[in-house]
Formats: structure tokens, sequence, C-alpha cells
């Protein structure tokens, strides 16, 4: 975004007509906008408006009802914490005793938001200098948190912090940044910090590699109602303990688990078929999970589990097995067609057959709906018929 179309979003002009909009409708968006400017109002600043009732329509799952009243732009909000998960990161800090955090890249401010709602001063800094207006409008209603436009690393060395949050950048024009070395700051120079700040977190995307996380720090993967967001990591005075741990969070309710990332047991499939929450496998953590609930790998290389009793679990999906089939098409076609299905999910693991390819391939014309599980057990690719739990 353009610093100048930045000011404009944030002036009260703008601000006004976006909450006159409220609710963005796109089929009815076009009429809207030439009904505005037919008002006399200039086209920079209905499209403005229109864009940021837009932005705000779609934030609202993501950053609850506090997106009403933000300034965004659309590569921020791809960027920023769910309010749930900025309110796990503030509270890490207000746990910690913390009473000045530097936010090193606030984008749009949604963490120095949740921070600065727990009575903490936060110094925010960002780089981008349109971002830095649309941050400062977000954080205007607490008068104890400031943004600063500029580096972060920079600026921190002229502060009496006790806390330190960075979401390093992950994002370009061309897509995502997967390698660490490339975040913007860097991951490592932000990691270095944990020698010399009380209370260190860093939010980092949920792919990212084990060994680029140091020893003597958690890592929390985290995901939202079945989404993996992020793996934030945390040093000093911050962190609940080292090693791994998985924040599973659905309908609003938390779930942990923590421990070594030592690789379950393999055994014969039983009655029952278990996925297990994504933060959970990305944290390594499966193993874990089966100790807790009695359960084995059907495959050394693939992250389901079996058991041979109904399981009940928040941080696993439960199915039930009804048929154990070869992944073949024509044999998969036949069975579905004798039970008279016509609608079918299809789940896959292992295997290298996409839903798409293989769902027009079944042909299926039936009434009723079924769940398909593609995967290797035991080095062999398998089909199973599975109803959830």
């Amino acid at each position: 975004m353009d610093p100048a179309v930045a000011r404009l979003t944030v002036g009260e002009e703008c601000l006004a007509l976006a909450a006159r909009i409220g609710d963005f409708e796109p089929a009815t968006a076009l009429r809207l906008s030439d009904r505005l400017r037919r008002e006399g109002r200039p086209g920079d600043l209905v499209a403005a408006a229109m864009t940021l009732a837009e932005l705000r329509s779609e934030a609202r799952p993501r950053l609850g009802p506090a997106a009403a009243g933000m300034a965004l732009h659309r590569a921020g909000l791809e960027q920023a914490s769910r309010a749930v998960v900025s309110a796990l990161h503030a509270q890490r800090f207000a746990d910690a005793g913390c009473a000045l955090v530097a936010d090193l890249t606030c984008g749009l401010g949604a963490d120095a938001m949740a921070i600065a709602d727990r009575g903490i001063d936060v110094v925010a800094f960002e780089l981008d200098e349109a971002t830095a207006v649309l941050a400062a409008h977000n954080l205007r209603q607490w008068p104890r948190a400031r943004v600063v436009h500029g580096d972060g690393l920079s600026g921190l060395a002229g502060l009496d912090a006790d806390g330190v949050f960075a979401d390093p950048a992950r994002r370009t024009s061309r897509g995502r940044r997967h390698d660490p070395a490339d975040y913007s700051p860097p991951l490592d120079r932000v990691l270095d910090l944990r020698h010399t700040v009380r209370s260190l977190g860093v939010k980092a995307g949920p792919g990212l590699p084990h060994e680029a996380i140091p020893d003597g720090m958690e890592a929390q993967w985290v995901s939202v109602d079945g989404a993996v967001v992020e793996v934030g990591l945390w040093a000093g005075a911050a962190a609940r303990g080292e090693g791994h741990s998985a924040m599973v969070i659905r309908g609003g309710e938390r779930h942990e688990i923590s421990g070594p990332t030592d690789r379950a047991d393999v055994g014969p499939l039983g009655g029952w078929l278990l996925e297990p929450d994504g933060a959970v496998i990305r944290a390594g953590l499966v193993g874990v999970l089966a100790d807790r609930i009695d359960a084995r790998l059907i495959d050394p290389t693939i992250a389901y589990l079996t058991a041979d009793a109904p399981v009940a679990s928040p941080l696993a999906r439960a199915y039930r097995v009804t048929d154990r089939l070869p992944l073949d098409v024509k044999v998969l076609a036949r069975e579905l067609r004798a039970r008279d299905v016509g609608t079918v999910d299809i789940k896959k693991r292992g295997v290298d057959i996409t839903p798409e390819q293989l769902r027009p391939r079944l042909k299926l014309k039936g009434s009723r709906r079924a769940t398909l599980v593609l995967t290797r057990i035991a080095g062999h690719h398998t089909a199973l018929l599975v109803e959830p739990a």
C-alpha cells in the first residue's frame, strides 16, 4: 500500500464512509461504489473506503470484533495473528511480569494490541511506512502503546524492554518464504536476542524445520479449529518449559500436549482410525499422543494411528473402520456402487493419487455418502472405508 493511501484510509472521512458501508457485499459493491461517486465523493476516497469495508468483513473471523474499527491492508491481514492466538502471546508476557514489550515487526498491530490490552507498555516497530500508519491507528486507544516507523532490531538498542516479540515477514510479492534465513528480519538474528532479553517470543510459520529451533527454547505449534497457524518460539521468562508442545484450540477450548518426539510403535490395523491434529503432527508428538490414548501407528511413515477400542480425544479425530480395500480404482468403484454411495469424502496420506483425480474416475451415482481414506499400511497402498465418530 502506498503511504498516501494509508493516510487517506485512516482519515475521518474514509473511516466514516467505511462504517456507513458496513458489511461488504460483493454482489452489490459496484452499484454502491457508483452511488457513492454520484453523491460527489472523490473516487480515491470511495475506493479506499470500499476496500477497508471489504477487508474488515474478511478480517472478522480472524480478528474478532476488533476488526470493525481497524485499518487494514491485505498483505498485513494475511500475516496477522488470529485474535485467540494474539491473546495467548500476550498472556505469556503478562505471566512473565513484563513491563515493556518491544514488538519488532508489528504489522497491523494485532499482537501489540493484545499485549497493550494486558496493561503492558508496548513500543511497536514497523519498517513499512504505510503499514506503520495503519498500525498507529489500530493502537490509538492505548496511550501507553506507540508505533515507530523503523527497524525493530536497530531500535531495540535504545529501549529498556524486558520483553521482545517478533513476527518476521514470511511473504513477498512472489509468495511465501520457506527458508528461515529469508524471513525479514532473518530468524537467526531474532532468535539471538534470547541471550540478551528477559522474555522472548517469536512467531514462525508452522512448517519451520525442527533443526532450526535452538536447544533450550520452547516450541509450541498452534492449531485453530483444525488449521495449523504457527509455531511460537519462547525463551526466558516467557517460556513454560523446553522442547516441543502443541496447543489445539477447538470451539474456543484449549488442549495442550508436550513431551519427547519419539516415534510411536507400529501395529496392526484395529477397529478405529485416528487422525492426529496437525499441530500434534508438526510438533512431532504423535508418539506421546499414541501413549496417551493407547494407540499405535498403522505404518512407520504415516501419521495415522489405530486403536482397538473407541477413543475420544480433542487431539485427534476418530473414525470407525468399516472395510479395508485395495487401492484399485475398479475395485473401489465396484464396492462403493454396491453400497449405493454417490458422494465420497476422500482423505489421503502417503499416496500419490489426489481426491480430485480419483473422484471422477469412480463415476458414483448412488444416494449415500461415505468417507474413504487412502493411505499406506505396513508399506502397502490401502483404501479404508470409515465412519466419523
